[in-house]
């Protein structure tokens, strides 16, 4: 279908990297040592959606796209990076180092598997890739607006069955399914009759181009841009300042205003004149500086000076899994996962392996097993690319004292100087240092077979040459009758004083009570908690839990009942000063979106600071009966939601629309926990418009998020998710804000999104 002026190739034209992926090649797609086949890969000529199938089938079915047999496709909105060489678990397993320069993995968002390829040759290889970096990073770099031409422009090719360029009444109703929009047939006619303007039945041109502009118009800018263009029907920067200070509440300057007039006006004249048409404008809202997180925030801005514990620690929970606790597979690729998410606390549960080597797996159940060495080199390969700040590895030590050596040589000669085997500093810390101090670095947490006075003097006791395993740890178990009572005989272990000496500022040791801990425990003996202890903890001794955890680190973990890879709310543990809460990284669920939600800021740094009274000594701090103090600083928030554009599909069967509502949620402490939502919107998905407000007070301000949650509203069962957003209250930004939504995997859909008003005020 033509575009209509719409161009699909973004500025490309002629590119050599286009026209590689658009003319296509055989690559030799990996699964096993003996599953290796050729398939065909091109780019099809949206520019968006790579074709794979068997050489044979290809060439016998060249056009064959609405066929019976539908090709396999993917997205490239669905990669998240393309990898050279034998870097994927898959490929290092299946195939040898002489094809190294000939392997690259394509890496999907989500849970989907890798795509492990072979190209004929490294010349090739390195084609295919910086031929798909070069496509990704075109569809990031679209505005807004060209992201949602180019999607709409695709569903309509997809409509054009007969590919004439031309839409038929039928074939217009069949786009509207594909754009998530239900309607009767006499809307279907009335709306064509009226772009129908040469009256042949068919839409072409600039017809197409009408319904587009039918389509897509959204009045409540057209009314919000209405009251400030006040000069020839645009605004000038006069115009934009009077918006960004009464709407935004910014202190905006006319400097500012020109700044977004120079970024965001698509007119040249219009840009020359120092004005911003209705175009600028909604692509000014849909950028940073329109949407709902303060941009300021997404950059490293907390002080990261401060002691490692006056920090939440981005966690994760027996990180190698994919699935689930009991059968399902463990992966070097759950780590990298985990990394890349801003992941700094990863979990290695390690046994003894065949050939002298450890593996980590889950113990006693059928997960798979991997080397942990492997994983070593893939936490190296990782662990700095989403943030600089420290990587904890919390070992989960089964093996015997000759494995455990050969993991303390693995991690000394992978990691190298990274690796933190001493104290900062020349003398006996009492403190721990700082993230800013740590940045690169690895700890370890485990158990130490002595103090670490005993570093600084030879004469120190060394204690008893045993210890329970990490999962022990906790205070109290979770579970009751004959488990819990197995559970309860401590396991002993005998350490190798090589695995001992690289646990410098986490010590694992168990909880036996907060007054024993603040009278024998120094600041860097940590305790691990399951969920259940640790929420008790946190609901009858709170401020107990947060002086505790002034001085000491604290993690907690999901209980082993949580066989599927469930997770806990990390929200109240917070709120107890608790830095390591783990979560399964693995698991798309609401707590995990708040967990993403809380790490969101501070520039994906994976630490962000505590509050000043989770840091105070003198604090008397209290989430559950709130005494007054400097955290209570009652605020209300109004919020409006006004419409939302292109919802995903929940159900991808074409006759599937959304009946769109929205929920907005408030965690935080007990008072402040809150959820409101919108009355659903029927068949429509697209462009759904509430015009609904909710008011909330929120006393606790500096621990409260807020969660955009779109569901599919169904009468007869339980709503489907759609997609979400959580941020902390206090990066909220005021005013006419956009909300970007993200699918269940945590990851941005790239063209959705709801449009709100956001006002917080001091409560009276």
């Amino acid at each position: 279908m033509e575009t209509n002026g719409i161009d699909l190739k973004h500025g490309m034209e002629g590119d050599a990297d286009l026209q590689f992926l658009l003319s296509g090649g055989d690559l030799l797609k990996v699964r096993s040592p003996s599953w290796k086949k050729t398939r065909y890969f091109k780019l099809q000529d949206d520019c968006r959606t790579m074709w794979h199938e068997s050489k044979k089938t290809f060439r016998s079915n060249q056009t064959c796209e609405c066929s019976p047999t539908i090709p396999p496709t993917f997205s490239i909105d669905d990669i998240s990076a393309v990898r050279p060489g034998r870097q994927s678990e898959g490929l290092r397993k299946n195939t040898s180092e002489q094809v190294e320069g000939r392997c690259f993995s394509i890496v999907f968002k989500g849970r989907r598997k890798n795509l492990d390829l072979i190209a004929s040759s490294e010349e090739e290889a390195k084609q295919w890739i910086t031929s798909l970096e070069k496509m990704m990073s075109n569809l990031r770099n679209l505005n807004p607006k060209q992201k949602m031409e180019h999607w709409i422009f695709n569903c309509m090719r997809k409509a054009d069955k007969n590919s004439d360029d031309k839409l038929s009444q039928e074939e217009l109703k069949d786009f509207l399914h594909l754009i998530n929009i239900e309607v009767d047939d006499y809307y279907t006619e009335m709306l064509f009759q009226k772009c129908d303007k040469s009256k042949s039945g068919l839409l072409a041109g600039e017809e197409i181009k009408h319904f587009y502009d039918l389509l897509t118009h959204r009045e409540e800018i057209d009314v919000i841009y209405g009251e400030y263009a006040k000069t020839t029907g645009f605004m000038s920067a006069d115009n934009l300042v009077e918006f960004l200070i009464n709407e935004q509440r910014e202190e905006a300057t006319l400097a500012d205003a020109n700044k977004l007039i120079e970024m965001y006006e698509p007119d040249e004249n219009a840009k020359t004149k120092k004005l911003l048409s209705k175009d600028g404008f909604l692509i000014y809202l849909q950028k940073p500086e329109g949407l709902i997180l303060n941009p300021e925030h997404k950059k490293v801005y907390q002080d990261m000076s401060q002691p490692l514990n006056h920090y939440f620690i981005s966690s994760s929970h027996n990180t190698y899994l994919m699935e689930d606790q009991l059968k399902g597979p463990s992966s070097t690729e759950a780590y990298v996962r985990a990394l890349l998410k801003g992941c700094r606390c990863v979990e290695l549960d390690c046994w003894d392996g065949s050939d002298g080597e450890p593996v980590i797996y889950h113990g006693y159940t059928l997960t798979s097993k991997i080397l942990f060495k492997d994983v070593i080199k893939a936490i190296k390969e990782y662990a700095f690319k989403m943030s600089d700040y420290p990587v904890i590895l919390s070992l989960e030590n089964h093996c015997s004292v000759e494995q455990q050596e050969v993991m303390a040589h693995h991690m000394s000669s992978i990691l190298g100087s990274a690796l933190l085997t001493t104290p900062l500093g020349d003398t006996m810390p009492t403190t721990f240092p700082s993230p800013e101090h740590l940045k690169g670095r690895f700890l370890i947490k485990g158990k130490r077979l002595n103090k670490l006075e005993a570093s600084y003097a030879p004469k120190y006791p060394a204690e008893d040459e045993s210890a329970v395993t990490e999962e022990e740890d906790s205070t109290g178990e979770c579970e009751e009758g004959q488990r819990a009572e197995e559970k309860s005989k401590k396991k002993k272990l005998k350490l190798a004083k090589e695995l001992s000496d690289m646990v410098v500022y986490c010590k694992s040791v168990h909880f036996h009570g907060f007054e024993e801990a603040k009278r024998d425990l120094s600041f860097y003996e940590m305790s691990s908690f399951k969920e259940c202890s640790a929420m008790k903890l946190a609901e009858e001794s709170a401020n107990n839990y947060i002086h505790h955890n002034m001085d000491k680190l604290s993690r907690i973990y999901p209980g082993g009942s949580r066989t599927d890879s469930s997770n806990y709310n990390p929200v109240p543990l917070w709120n107890s000063g608790c830095q390591i809460v783990a979560l399964n990284f693995q698991t798309a669920c609401s707590n995990m979106d708040v967990n993403q939600g809380r790490f969101t800021i501070n520039g994906d740094a994976g630490y962000v600071l505590k509050p000043s009274y989770l840091r105070d000594r003198t604090t008397e701090f209290d989430p559950i009966t709130l005494t007054r103090g400097q955290w209570l600083q009652h605020k209300t928030l109004h919020v409006m939601v006004i419409s939302a554009q292109q919802l995903p599909k929940v159900n991808r069967k074409k006759s599937s629309i959304v009946d769109s509502l929205v929920k907005v949620e408030i965690y935080g402490v007990p008072a402040d926990v809150a959820v409101k939502e919108t009355e659903p919107f029927e068949n429509n998905g697209f462009n759904p418009v509430w015009n609904e407000n909710f008011q909330f007070d929120v006393y606790v301000p500096e621990l409260a998020l807020v969660r955009f949650v779109v569901e599919d509203h169904d009468a007869m069962s339980d709503n489907e998710f759609v997609a979400q957003y959580t941020l902390p209250f206090s990066s909220l930004q005021m005013g006419y804000r956009h909300v970007p939504l993200l699918n269940k995997n945590g990851d941005v859909l790239p063209s959705a999104g709801l449009f709100v008003h956001v006002m917080v005020i001091d409560a009276e």
